[in-house]
């Protein structure tokens, strides 16, 4: 008996990025990419009897697992890192399955910077420079701040509650110079809430770290517990003074328990811990997805961005390069 021919590109199935004899449009397999999550990574708290609510946000080694996928300027980096931890603190208040996203785009060095995490904690993020303007930058300021990097532009939080639900979108124009400051003007001007937010991504010796403190005054018309109004506020200044003392150091130190960090700013204000969220390498990416954008070009465009009869397509959240074979692509028609 005759052998059957050989199943086209069988033999190369060792990953998703790769041509295999699976159609592309049904290849939703994970790319190479780390399976890495971060058990506590995000630790929602509240203040018994008092209008503060907040969420302690530490990647731990998910941070460095996910900004090391581009080799950026550390100072882009720091950006980075921060704008994740802040969206992570910021999906965690998610009332519903969906997905939370911070974009800031200007007309800056980093003309975009982007990050989202979903209801689960899937988190994503990069940051996209242009070289010859950062070291442009770079030349004069040696450590530029947010506001330099990103230039004029704005600043757009974005609540996803899937395809059948509306996405509801604050923007903003960046004022400020640090990503923190850009994050209070939106929370005064977009949703009129009173916020305390801390933002801290270094490199350390157990490699990059990411976290966040986030406050949030709790709404109190007619009173909480026994407070007045006054009493309110007094209690509102008390804990942001507390969070005030909190240092960088503190914040990225893997050695300090996050429950221990929290007891050290607010044990005497009523502190209570709610249950906490993990984190997780998030990039969501497949040839499934990839293929469905290809499909939307034309014939003589990809034609164009085929080398050697190969198109390929980065992700630009892991960096991480997909091949298709032209001769399989189908464009739309001119």
């Amino acid at each position: 008996m005759d052998a059957a021919p050989p199943t086209p590109y069988l033999g190369r199935v060792s990953s998703p990025t790769e041509p295999s004899a699976t159609p592309d449009f049904l290849n939703h397999d994970r790319p190479p990419v780390p399976d890495l999550v971060v058990p506590r990574g995000v630790q929602p708290f509240h203040l018994h009897d008092r209008p503060v609510r907040g969420r302690l946000v530490r990647l731990g080694p998910l941070a460095d697992a996910l900004l090391t996928r581009h080799d950026s300027h550390p100072t882009v980096t720091a950006l980075a890192g921060q704008a994740l931890a802040l969206t992570a603190g910021l999906a965690a208040a998610l009332k519903f399955r969906g997905s939370f996203s911070l974009q800031a785009k200007g007309d800056g060095p980093v003309p975009m910077l982007l990050a989202d995490c979903t209801d689960a904690g899937a988190l994503r993020g990069y940051a996209r420079a242009n070289d010859e303007r950062l070291a442009a930058l770079l030349a004069g300021a040696p450590a530029p701040d947010a506001a330099a990097l990103l230039g004029q532009g704005y600043l757009a939080f974005t609540c996803d509650q899937g395809p059948e639900m509306d996405r509801y979108q604050g923007i903003v124009a960046i004022e400020g110079t640090t990503l923190t400051e850009m994050t209070g003007t939106y929370f005064r001007t977009s949703e009129q809430i009173a916020t305390h937010v801390h933002l801290a991504c270094a490199r350390t010796e157990a490699g990059w770290r990411a976290a966040a403190l986030i406050l949030e005054r709790v709404a109190g018309e007619g009173g909480i517990g026994e407070m007045d109004r006054d009493a309110q506020d007094d209690a509102w200044r008390t804990a942001v003074a507390l969070a005030a003392t909190l240092t960088d150091a503190e914040l990225l130190d893997d050695a300090l328990p996050g429950e221990r960090l929290l007891h050290r700013l607010f044990a005497l204000e009523g502190l209570a811990l709610d249950r906490a969220r993990a984190l997780s390498y998030g990039c969501r990416c497949s040839r499934a997805k990839l293929s469905g954008v290809l499909a939307g070009f034309g014939e003589e465009d990809l034609d164009h961005m085929a080398e050697d009869g190969t198109i390929t397509m980065t992700c630009e959240f892991c960096n991480i390069g997909f091949r298709f074979d032209r001769a399989e692509l189908r464009g739309t028609e001119g």
